[in-house]
């Protein structure tokens, strides 16, 4: 049995941890095995249901980063995703999702749902009221996403946990902007917590994972599906991750600093329109925020000026990456309307709030001062460059 642990960085190092039995080796084995005996053992293994040693193992340190019983792993964060929500909505249910979610999850929504026969009501605001006024009578699931992707939305967690509980109803959350690190949605009621565990559990761009956690009875609910779906992973890759979650804490606690002081840097900025980032006093939900989050996170997002040209500020950059990921080590950003958000059509980006202007920022480990001094030099010549493209 694991110890018991409450500091998140003993956490990340220690539980789950497989132990070296043969050679005594500091960190755990990795299985590599895809057939194990079936007779005489008291676990029938098979990677497809999620139960190789490995996976075991670093399930259960997922779980104990958010003070959950139970949790599972996924070969990608929208696997995790439509699986998670597949398990708790049947042909002629109905959902309940803020129109501001991560633009896969969007699609899935949009493109796969009337396929199945599930009913969807996107909602323009976060409020409880909104979800509350949403609800039919045949809905069985309440979604969100808070920090929402883009534009860093947030969702009172506890009085969404409060509507779900009243109502009968399951609330699952993708707690991957945030990461285990900054929020536990579990601590106010939220009943699935979702990851692209490609993001800041792996947090060095080399993974893709997804995970779901809850309770026992929420997980085994969202194994009867997952092993019938197939989305497992590979055990190496699973190995991988378990080690990449040993410095997730103190990497999230470096990223969120970064990104406060960036946010700052940024909103004075006279070349910068709008800064969006929960750590802002000037962001509509901060309250929220200090309420529900240990950190403001690594992700802010911001929209240039109109004398600034976006494609030659991202290409005058040096230290900063553009790139269609986040939560690695490195900072990047990107352009929403030109990845996350593509597949959605410029109207539903409009009414989500997202304009062909906005850059999302993901803050990496990188000394401060280097990038700010890298994105004054790109705002420097990105003007300088626009000016002299009118004479």
């Amino acid at each position: 049995m694991d110890k018991k642990a409450k500091g998140v960085n003993t956490i990340c190092t220690h539980i789950g941890e497989l132990e070296d039995k043969t050679f005594k080796g500091a960190i755990s084995p990795l299985y590599m095995s895809t057939s194990y005996d079936y007779e005489d053992v008291d676990i029938k293994r098979y990677p497809r249901y999620f139960n190789t040693p490995n996976q075991e193992a670093l399930c259960r340190k997922i779980a104990a980063l958010e003070h959950t019983e139970a949790a599972l792993i996924f070969g990608s964060g929208m696997a995790a995703v439509s699986t998670a929500l597949l398990a708790f909505l049947n042909k002629g249910d109905h959902l309940v999702v803020p129109r501001q979610i991560y633009g896969g999850a969007y699609n899935l929504i949009v493109e796969e749902f009337p396929k199945y026969g599930i009913e969807y009501t996107f909602i323009d605001s976060t409020e409880r009221s909104a979800f509350e006024n949403a609800i039919q009578s045949n809905t069985r699931v309440l979604y969100l996403e808070t920090p929402s992707n883009p534009l860093l939305t947030l969702t009172d967690l506890e009085a969404i946990g409060s509507l779900g509980r009243s109502r009968g109803l399951k609330t699952l959350i993708d707690n991957t902007f945030a990461s285990p690190v900054n929020q536990n949605p579990a601590d106010y009621g939220i009943d699935i917590m979702i990851h692209s565990a490609t993001k800041y559990m792996g947090g060095h761009s080399d993974i893709c994972a997804g995970a779901v956690a809850g309770s026992h009875e929420n997980i085994d609910r969202v194994f009867q599906l997952a092993k019938n779906l197939g989305g497992s992973l590979s055990d190496y890759t699973v190995w991988l991750l378990e080690r990449s979650l040993k410095t997730m804490g103190i990497r999230v606690r470096a990223q969120n600093e970064n990104a406060l002081k960036l946010a700052n840097f940024l909103n004075q900025h006279p070349d910068i329109e709008k800064v969006y980032y929960p750590g802002l006093e000037s962001h509509p939900n901060h309250d929220i925020a200090k309420a529900q989050m240990h950190g403001f996170g690594g992700m802010l997002s911001f929209e240039l000026s109109e004398s600034l040209d976006q494609h030659r500020f991202m290409r005058s950059l040096q230290w900063i990456k553009v790139s269609m990921s986040l939560a690695g080590v490195e900072s990047t950003l990107l352009s929403p309307t030109q990845t996350s958000h593509a597949l959605l059509s410029p109207e539903e980006r409009l009414k989500a709030g997202i304009r062909d202007g906005l850059i999302r920022f993901s803050t990496g480990i990188e000394d401060f001062e280097d990038l700010k001094a890298d994105l004054t030099q790109a705002l420097l010549r990105s003007k300088t460059l626009s000016k002299e493209s009118v004479t």
